[in-house]
């Protein structure tokens, strides 16, 4: 199995999501290229440009193939009670979210060879390969961690979809009442499930 990485939102913003999405590279792509052929998308598959039905039918391949997500989110009002009322860079809340993800998912693999995958657009090249230096430390011998440009990644678009959800349902934004409807089975059957962030180290 791989866990695909990405994240939306930022602080400024309300929150911030992580989605990792574990998934085949083979589900990854049956579910990138049906999504395709059924809707005509052209470009990147982008959560932030989907239409709500094309997002509901996109989390129903998701759901139908057997993916499964853990999604870390941190709210900008939760992190603002922490010590003197600072909130931490925008790269050190990526870490800790990171973290959170991956540390979720870590346990339930078994101890099966888990790659994991990370969209390399938010940063600099060389703080995302420290980035994921950290993971693969923390991957050990079970796995390896790349980063990968979400334009070419079936997976890290599908990450995306579900970490802008999240976003969307967590600050309340205008399309927040009909994605929760979209995202509410999933979450009940535990298909995605989400923690929070109380603080960052």
């Amino acid at each position: 199995m791989t866990i695909y990485c990405d994240e939306s939102g930022g602080l400024n913003a309300g929150a911030m999501t992580f989605a990792a999405v574990m998934l085949t590279p083979q589900a990854a792509g049956d579910i990138h290229a049906r999504f395709r052929s059924v809707t005509g998308l052209r470009g990147e598959l982008k959560g932030s440009r989907i239409s709500i039905v094309e997002r509901a039918y996109l989390l129903e391949l998701f759901d139908r193939a057997g993916g499964r997500a853990w999604v870390a989110v941190a709210k900008r009002d939760t992190l603002a009670q922490g010590a003197g009322g600072t909130l931490p860079s925008d790269l050190a809340l990526y870490g800790a979210l990171l973290n959170s993800a991956i540390g979720h998912w870590l346990p339930e693999t078994g101890g099966v060879c888990t790659d994991v995958v990370i969209d390399d657009g938010r940063y600099d090249p060389n703080i995302l390969a420290h980035v994921r230096e950290e993971i693969q430390a923390g991957l050990g011998q079970w796995g390896r961690a790349s980063l990968a440009d979400s334009k070419r990644s079936d997976g890290v678009q599908i990450a995306d979809v579900i970490a802008n959800s999240l976003f969307n349902t967590t600050v309340g934004s205008p399309r927040a009442y009909r994605i929760h409807r979209i995202i509410e089975p999933m979450l009940a059957s535990k298909a995605i499930r989400v923690a929070e962030l109380a603080r960052v180290p």
